[in-house]
């Protein structure tokens, strides 16, 4: 008992039988595979040349030779397991599926991957997954092919397979509906949200939910048959019969056009006529579910969601892996310097938070606690340990101390300034100070500093809990290793960094303002703006402009349009005066519950369009979204940042922009630049120089 006690609070070492530490062998490359003193078989996965375990071409073929060993001569229990810390089989590998043309060969590979998780099925001895971190899409669906699943405590599950257009397809749309309720398994694979632990095992996706420590005593009772097996009971039988699912699917579909209109989104209401038709039949709806699966790889949809989640990795590498901030200082404890604050200090950072006035900071303690609230999934320790690390600082002492300092002051050049010269002399050497700015240049922001080098932009989105994207913004003297400090940041909070050197808007502020501007034009042109809104929609933009503009706050949005417009000398239509009006008069959208809408409940009122009353206008579309596009185009000409996926991950993350389509730039590319090109010389022509071709659209030819 020696021992320094934290090695006893160290995590545990993960329980892996007799293959903890293999031998190297010629069998396989990516699985461990032995049989323990008491006959039970151990095929343990480490996927070589990858941090995570996918469910690859490679594995699969691998998994099949030890079914094949299995088969020849039994063990006593089969055990699947993870040897990747983080979790157990995050699903198929995503870049198989890039570019394929051909729907009978996709069958074909389907078909063959069913054939492997069936004979998994099919074995007569105990099989048991062992699931740790996470278990989702395909790595779940080996889980449910086996005759019991233990999971460890904290491990998340979910089919995500609908975020890329998708279904799920090695047969787990049937095991799941057969396995647990049919309606909560539809619900899941049709939101794609991730299903936590204590829910996996009441739902009874999981038999025993347990701590590391005990996997090999659970392990031992589900070899010995005395670990008690979830079944699908009498209530979930009948939701799964014929007339049920008739009605049932009805109201999925309903409840789906609402999220994803069917226009756009054909996966969800695939999925919706997989289970009605075939629900009540496990191997015909297995059947069913490849040539769905199959059909669905081919759409436009699926491969430019595809494309989107290639985008979200591509700027997880931008932030690379070497992040030494631990401790953050954020001044302004307003609704975004609060909200940062609370998210820092909910990722593990030590995060104190100053504000000229300190009822500001108890607000912004208490939308903390009510986020960690819902965040938590009930885990009161977390929600606690946040609270801990979340420090109210009135007096602004851990700007000293803190390695990263964010100043989140509203959007006044001067103010930012004197913030600086008072912060900047406190801050400890090699500490980064970034500021929030959603638009100003940095070049006036670093007037005045000591170290001019050390400052950088780190503009977060709101919500800030809900948007992924943080613009990192370097100016012409920023120090290569703040900007990869600050890129690292944001990585370690579980944030997308987008890299832009500072320019008026960066990049997403100044795509989206010509956005809003025309949809406020329209609307002072006499169009309602539920209108102008559903035209933005029916494009498959998440919300309508004026709707946005309300969420973001009119007076914010006349300050960075006019700012825009000053700064770029930029033909954007002048602010209608009713929009100045209502910031005048303090009606700034949602957060006075009044702007262009009225709000209650946290949700815009708006009337229903009268179809009859205003013929649909096919320019009103492309009014809106060309503008964008064109913006975009500009920003990639000026080397705002000189990469294309990034700008259109930008607009992707930080705005919504309409997944499916890929991005604006990947928008323009699929519609055809000289279309798009004659589209805004039209427009021009109609409406004025606002809409005239950017000079970088030959580059994109």
């Amino acid at each position: 008992m020696n021992d320094p006690a934290w090695t006893y609070l160290a995590d545990r070492d993960l329980t892996l039988g007799p293959v903890s530490n293999p031998e190297p062998s010629d069998d396989f490359t990516h699985w461990r595979f032995a049989r323990d003193d008491a006959g039970v078989a151990w095929a343990v996965l480490d996927q070589q040349g990858s941090g995570t375990n996918t469910l690859s071409q490679a594995v699969l073929e691998e998994f099949a030779r030890i079914l094949d060993q299995i088969e020849q001569r039994a063990p006593k229990a089969l055990v699947i397991r993870s040897a990747k810390r983080d979790g157990f089989l995050a699903g198929a590998d995503i870049s198989e599926f890039r570019g394929v043309t051909d729907e009978a060969a996709i069958r074909e590979r389907i078909t063959s991957a069913h054939a492997v998780v069936d004979r998994l099925e099919a074995l007569t001895i105990p099989t048991i997954a062992v699931m740790h971190g996470y278990a989702m899409g395909g790595g779940l669906e080996i889980a449910l092919a086996c005759t019991q699943r233990i999971a460890v405590e904290g491990t998340r599950f979910g089919f995500p397979e609908v975020q890329i257009g998708l279904h799920p397809g090695l047969g787990g749309t049937a095991r799941f509906t057969h396995l647990c309720d049919p309606i909560e398994a539809m619900s899941a694979m049709l939101t794609g949200k991730s299903i936590h632990d204590r829910q996996a095992k009441r739902m009874g996706l999981v038999d025993a939910l347990v701590p590391e420590r005990h996997v090999e005593a659970a392990i031992a009772a589900a070899v010995n048959g005395d670990l008690e097996q979830a079944r699908q009971g009498l209530v979930g039988r009948i939701k799964d019969s014929a007339p049920a699912r008739r009605l049932v699917a009805r109201q999925m579909r309903v409840q789906a056009e609402g999220r994803a209109p069917s226009r756009h989104y054909p996966a969800p209401y695939a999925l919706i006529d997989l289970w009605e038709e075939h629900g009540g039949d496990i191997e015909a709806m297995k059947q069913a579910e490849i040539a769905s699966f199959a059909r669905l790889m081919l759409t436009d949809t699926a491969q430019n969601l595809i494309r989107v989640f290639f985008l979200r990795q591509k700027l997880k590498e931008l932030a690379g892996k070497d992040a030494w901030i631990s401790q953050v200082h954020v001044i302004g404890a307003g609704a975004m310097g609060g909200d940062i604050a609370a998210w820092c200090a909910w990722k593990g950072l030590r995060t104190s938070l100053s504000d000229v006035k300190a009822d500001m900071i108890g607000k912004a303690v208490a939308r903390a606690a009510a986020l960690y609230e819902k965040i938590a999934h009930g885990d009161r320790l977390k929600i606690r340990d946040a609270l801990d690390r979340l420090i109210p600082d009135s007096e602004g002492h851990g700007v000293a101390s803190a390695d990263l300092v964010i100043e989140a002051a509203p959007e006044k050049a001067d103010l930012k300034r004197r913030l600086y010269a008072d912060t900047e002399p406190r801050m400890k050497a090699g500490a980064i100070l970034a500021t929030n700015t959603s638009s100003i240049p940095l070049a006036e922001l670093r007037e005045g500093l000591a170290r001019p080098e050390r400052l950088v932009g780190i503009h977060f989105f709101n919500p800030v809990s809900r948007l992924d994207l943080v613009e990192v913004v370097s100016h012409d003297g920023t120090d290569a290793d703040v900007a990869a400090q600050a890129r690292a940041f944001v990585g370690r909070i579980g944030k997308l960094p987008a890299p832009a050197r500072s320019a008026p808007g960066f990049i997403v502020n100044r795509v989206l303002t010509p956005y809003l501007a025309e949809a406020l034009t329209l609307m002072d042109e006499g169009r309602a703006p539920e209108v102008i809104d559903k035209a933005a929609t029916d494009f498959g933009m998440p919300v309508g402009p004026l709707e946005l503009a309300d969420q973001v706050g009119l007076d914010i949005g006349l300050a960075v349009a006019e700012m825009l417009k000053r700064e770029l000398d930029w033909p954007l239509p002048e602010a209608p005066q009713w929009l100045k009006d209502k910031v005048e008069a303090g009606e700034l959208g949602k957060k006075t519950g009044k702007g262009i809408y009225v709000w209650r409940d946290g949700k815009p009122v708006k009337a229903h369009p009268k179809q009859d009353a205003e013929a649909p206008d096919p320019d009103l579309a492309d009014r809106l979204i060309l503008p964008m596009v064109n913006t975009a185009v500009a920003v990639l000409r000026e080397g705002v940042n000189d990469d294309p996926d990034v700008i259109d991950a930008a607009m992707i993350f930080g705005t919504g922009f309409a997944p499916f389509r890929g991005g604006p730039l990947h928008y323009a590319r699929e519609r055809g630049v000289g279309e798009v090109v004659a589209a805004l010389s039209e427009l021009a022509r109609k409406h004025g120089a606002r809409f005239e071709p950017d000079a970088g659209w030959d580059a994109l030819k």
